[in-house]
């Protein structure tokens, strides 16, 4: 389930990528199989490992080839350990509003961009996010663990990326078949994950994304502007840029 289009990424053949939170990597396989050069950071070790795994075994599958695989890593993103300017794409992925010192990390990535180069970054959705929070304490910091910290305004996440030194190009809200699934979580518990309700609603979601039946892409477009659960910002660093 991809919430970036990479129509919109500028990605070419080649690109230098860095995923920053890139989970279990569902947006650099992805990259990988355009043809970029990718490297993927998270903080999680469990999930590096598994990245790590899941494009060895593309490589292995000739999905993707082997000089497209530059490196898993775990990291802070505060303190990302690349050179400046070392990438012409990066990207990252409900991965902010996790982060206390989210102007620190925006600026890391920014560091690492090359001039001209594009950026694309996914937080939680105000209204969604909202309603989230009214529902449970336990979804979000400091109940949860490594949970969400802030819940971003479009305005606010806009004028942070500005100030880092990009030109913002467009944004768009995405996957609103997915905020009902969260209220629901959140309305009995966010780790009840038993619950009759939340798992039809979760088959309901892996059909989805299996099947990808044109009523329900009709339905998330025509309601993502309003319900969308992700919104997404896509970027252009600006030639000398502080840093």
């Amino acid at each position: 389930m991809l919430t970036i289009r990479f129509d919109q990424l500028g990605l070419a053949p080649g690109d230098r990528v860095l995923d920053v939170g890139a989970g279990f990597g569902r947006h650099i396989f992805e990259c990988a199989r355009r043809g970029a050069n990718v490297v993927a950071l998270d903080y999680a070790e469990d999930e590096v490992v598994q990245t790590r795994a899941t494009l060895g075994g593309m490589v292995d599958a000739g999905e993707i080839d082997l000089e497209r695989f530059k490196g898993v890593l775990r990291g802070d993103a505060t303190k990302l350990p690349f050179a400046d300017d070392s990438f012409d794409v990066v990207i990252t992925s409900e991965v902010l509003e996790h982060i206390q010192d989210d102007v620190a990390a925006i600026a890391e990535m920014v560091r690492v961009l090359k001039p001209g180069g594009h950026f694309a970054a996914t937080v939680p959705a105000w209204f969604p996010e909202k309603i989230n929070w009214m529902l449970s304490d336990e979804y979000h910091a400091p109940k949860s663990e490594g949970g969400h910290v802030r819940i971003y305004s479009s305005t606010e996440l806009s004028a942070k990326l500005r100030t880092a030194g990009l030109d913002l190009q467009g944004s768009h809200r995405a996957h609103a078949l997915h905020s009902p699934y969260w209220w629901l979580k959140c309305a009995v518990g966010p780790r009840n994950d038993d619950h009759p309700a939340v798992k039809k609603y979760r088959e309901f979601l892996e059909w989805d994304i299996m099947e990808q039946p044109a009523s329900t892409r009709i339905a998330d477009r025509v309601l993502s502007p309003v319900l969308g659960k992700s919104i997404v910002f896509y970027g252009v660093k600006q030639a000398g840029s502080v840093r």
